[in-house]
């Protein structure tokens, strides 16, 4: 690896440089860097299951009040009401796991996206791996080889992306698998 700093160790040159990967040391002593890019969800599936407990309680116990005044029509639509709410969060809940995770190791490029219960996982050799915008303008960021092509960024604001793709060929370059690519050429 050839990073600017020569007094550095490749770890931390590599650390103050990325802003959305990490690296890490892998056993062989071999660096390696990993993206993870998730969904940004505010409540994690627990605190959203608390959340629906508690407000299903308040509209059952309410409607029991008014069940026990003599409005027995309250009820029926309180329950409506509670699994339709309930049906919109598992519907969300389904995609709050959603990420992709890309890691760079050795001489291969491996992308995995989880998208609800499907997840996908396709590598690439580095040696001819292409990371370019879609069109420029803070669009997803395609990653191709040789005929096989997967788009990524989905996670990442349309304004940063560029700078995820910069981070990635920067990244390639420094590996000496990718010659020629200087960040901010899209």
């Amino acid at each position: 690896m050839s990073f600017d700093d020569p007094t550095s160790t490749p770890t931390q040159a590599a650390t103050s440089r990325l802003r959305f990967g990490r690296t890490c040391q892998a056993d062989a002593g071999e660096c390696s860097v990993q993206w993870d890019l998730r969904r940004n969800c505010s409540l994690t599936p627990r605190q959203m299951l608390g959340f629906y407990l508690g407000l299903s309680g308040v509209s059952l116990a309410i409607a029991g009040i008014f069940w026990w005044l003599g409005a027995k029509l309250v009820m029926p639509f309180a329950w409506l009401e509670v699994v339709a709410v309930g049906v919109a969060l598992l519907v969300h809940a389904r995609h709050v796991t959603d990420r992709e995770s890309i890691r760079l190791q050795g001489g291969r490029l491996t992308v995995e996206r989880a998208c609800g219960p499907r997840t996908e996982r396709c590598e690439f050799c580095t040696e001819w791996v292409r990371v370019a915008s879609t069109r420029g303008d803070g669009s997803l960021i395609e990653l191709s080889e040789r005929g096989k092509k997967v788009v990524v960024g989905r996670f990442v604001r349309p304004e940063l992306r560029r700078q995820l793709a910069d981070e990635m060929r920067w990244a390639l370059a420094q590996r000496g698998d990718v010659r020629g690519l200087v960040p901010g050429a899209a």
